[in-house]
């Protein structure tokens, strides 16, 4: 006896978009999975353009390994902060192998990830890293596109970043590289004119954002500096100060950049008890710079019980974007959240059950899950 199909099949094609655009972008991915029919109502590009500008993105903390194995090297693993739980969505749809997430914006994932091949054995290590290749893709709708060939000094040595409108820049400390799919179809090269490694660049609209140790090898002196970035033009990079700002960049310990909300970006550090070259740090504050007013103030100040952790970890790792910035560091086993946002009022707590090698120093990004965005 043949099995009836279910009613809600014959309904009309608008009435099921209706429906299904009043669910949460969560309940719509869990709704994809049950049958073919409502896979193909869900990911038509109808019904992706009905809720692109009602559906609000699904903000998720992802996590990114420097070294996988066999069990993870096909998933992205992220945080629900909402629910408070942990998420694994599935890279398989990759025609590559190793996918190494990097960073996120606008609904996309950019991963460096090689080829597959057969003889994978026969491969040495040098022409591994010759093959990398950077990718976009949504892991929601399975979509992807390779972005135009790099070298292998590329994704060893650059950091990767992204902003809202897709644009992508690969930065080392004496060259840049930005691709522009708006404007041109290859990468631009510049040189690079900062005195030292940036650490933590961040991409806001149309400026590049970096720290860089302008010192001496006995003693670091952090300062920011900033560029626009332009495909036709040169970059030229160029120190941000104010007389205003005074000893701002003294008091923090190993400063990190963080791309805040709007124009806003977050420098977080550990906070010296003295200007002693060893002075240790009481706790790890968050210091918020508004460009367009080019003024400073204070977005947070982890507490005294959680820094204890820290305190006696020693180096942390620190990552995340606009009201929401995750740390790590090793022998914790947990991450520690600032998010301003909360929902429950809560704005630190620990993030327990953190998938990995185990080390505990943890390195991520922020996505923003959407159904509309395309590679």
């Amino acid at each position: 006896m043949e099995q009836e199909e279910p009613l809600i099949y014959n309904l009309p094609q608008d009435t099921l978009h209706q429906i299904f655009s009043s669910l949460p972008l969560r309940q719509i991915i869990i709704c994809r999975s049950l049958s073919k029919f409502f896979n193909n109502l869900l990911t038509s590009p109808t019904f992706l353009h009905h809720i692109s500008t009602t559906l609000p993105p699904l903000n998720l903390l992802a996590l990114r390994h420097h070294h996988y194995n066999h069990h993870n090297n096909h998933h992205i693993h992220l945080f629900d902060p909402n629910l408070n739980n942990w998420l694994h969505f599935p890279l398989n749809f990759l025609p590559f192998s190793s996918p190494l997430p990097v960073a996120s914006s606008h609904g996309l994932i950019y991963l460096w990830a090689q080829p597959n091949n057969n003889n994978t054995q026969a491969q040495t290590q040098t022409q591994t890293l010759n093959t990398k290749s950077l990718l976009a893709c949504n892991p929601l709708t399975r979509k992807f596109r390779i972005l135009p060939h790099l070298g292998s000094a590329w994704c060893r040595h650059g950091s990767v970043l992204v902003d809202s409108v897709n644009r992508v820049m690969v930065l080392t400390e004496l060259a840049a590289l930005y691709y522009d799919d708006n404007n041109n179809k290859s990468w631009q090269k510049f040189s690079s004119n900062l005195p030292s490694k940036p650490r933590s660049p961040v991409l806001i609209e149309d400026s590049a954002f970096a720290l860089c140790d302008v010192g001496s090898p006995w003693r670091s002196q952090w300062k920011l500096f900033s560029c626009r970035v332009a495909s036709t033009m040169s970059m030229i990079w160029s120190r941000l100060e104010r007389q205003e700002w005074g000893d701002v960049f003294d008091i923090l310990k190993r400063p990190r950049l963080v791309r805040g909300v709007g124009n806003r970006i977050l420098m977080i550090g550990g906070l010296k008890s003295s200007f002693s070259l060893n002075s240790p740090c009481s706790t790890i504050l968050i210091l918020r710079l508004d460009l367009g007013t080019m003024e400073w103030d204070e977005a947070g100040r982890m507490p005294v019980e959680m820094f204890r952790c820290f305190q006696d970890a020693g180096k942390f790792k620190v990552f995340g974007a606009g009201d929401r910035v995750c740390f790590s560091a090793k022998r914790i086993g947990k991450l520690a959240l600032w998010d301003r946002g909360a929902e429950m009022g809560d704005e630190w707590r620990w993030i327990d059950n953190v998938p990995g090698n185990g080390d505990g120093l943890y390195r991520g990004f922020v996505f923003e899950g959407r159904l509309d965005a395309l590679p």
